[in-house]
């Protein structure tokens, strides 16, 4: 759970509106002295919010993403920049993660039932190319991506709400907005300070003990995305020390882009403890902070907790 910690101060107030975007509740908090003029802002970041989810639709007859997929093992297919931009951040979040974090899957369309036998059967031979990323081929001079087998897709729902989350603050601090909070159903992207000039800050809590706080985490211009363990599985002795084995409750991955933030939340859940960190301690401006199924708290190289 996270709550975030504001303080009101001097003459200046945070202005807030909930809306529901991309699925999830988007919350826009912008710091100011002037009602008017700060609805006015948070309206532009919704609309531009809008635009993104539009952008990244897999729906319509315009949708690039839809038309990359339709034209697997068939062409490549040309894009606008900012969709190939997307892409190509995302595949250098494979090679990073080492395929933990993946954009395409393999598409069920080509599966019927025998109805002699009842049995499911797959027309196109199985080939891990097809839900690897390394099959997805970019070329940068042409502005063009191609699924090299047919039967792949790709989908960009792991990045679009960090994605929109990092255009609305651009667009806010184009706008004059010096200040901010952008809460992408739970995933918080801040820049500036609070009104009274004290940063934004964030409590991590713990599910454990009736949500009491773990942690106080500074996360002011910074991006903070959140993956919590839904599956409660069996803690299981090692075989040989007869020791628990530790799984990951929860993660917070802090980062300047909440699109990179998101990217990697769920990634580094399934690498374990161990593996987040070695990982984030090999980045610059990232880090991370672990609570495991035993309620003890791990934190990255540079985090400082309170």
């Amino acid at each position: 759970m996270l709550a975030l910690k504001e303080v009101s101060g001097n003459n200046l107030s945070v202005f807030r509106h909930e809306t529901r975007l991309m699925g999830s509740n988007f919350e826009i908090s912008v710091v100011g002295d002037n009602h008017a003029w700060a609805n006015q802002r948070i309206n532009n970041a919704i609309a531009e919010i809008s635009r993104i989810e539009k952008l990244l639709s897999t729906f319509g007859d315009e949708s690039e993403i839809n038309a990359i997929n339709g034209n697997a093992g068939i062409q490549p297919v040309k894009v606008s920049g900012e969709i190939f931009r997307l892409i190509d951040r995302a595949l250098k979040i494979s090679e990073l993660t080492h395929g933990a974090f993946d954009i395409t899957y393999y598409s069920a369309d080509k599966l019927f039932i025998d109805s002699n036998s009842d049995t499911l059967i797959n027309t196109i031979p199985y080939s891990v190319t097809k839900t690897n990323y390394k099959g997805v081929a970019t070329d940068a001079k042409n502005c063009t991506v191609f699924l090299k087998e047919k039967g792949m897709r790709i989908s960009l729902a792991a990045v679009t709400k960090g994605y929109a989350a990092d255009r609305a603050k651009y667009l806010l601090q184009l706008e004059g907005v010096g200040s901010g909070v952008i809460n992408a159903g739970g995933d918080i992207l801040t820049f500036g300070t609070q009104p009274d000039f004290a940063p934004w800050t964030v409590v991590t809590a713990c599910p454990g003990y009736n949500n009491s706080a773990l942690s106080h985490i500074n996360i002011s211009n910074m991006a903070l995305a959140t993956s919590v363990n839904k599956e409660k599985t069996a803690k299981t002795p090692g075989l040989k020390s007869g020791f628990v084995v530790s799984a990951i409750e929860k993660i917070n991955v802090i980062s300047p882009s909440a699109e990179f933030a998101g990217a990697l939340a769920a990634p580094l859940m399934a690498m374990g403890i161990n593996g987040g960190l070695y990982l984030i301690n090999r980045l610059h401006q990232v880090g991370c902070v672990i609570t495991d199924d035993q309620n003890r708290v791990y934190t990255s190289n540079g985090v400082k907790t309170a």
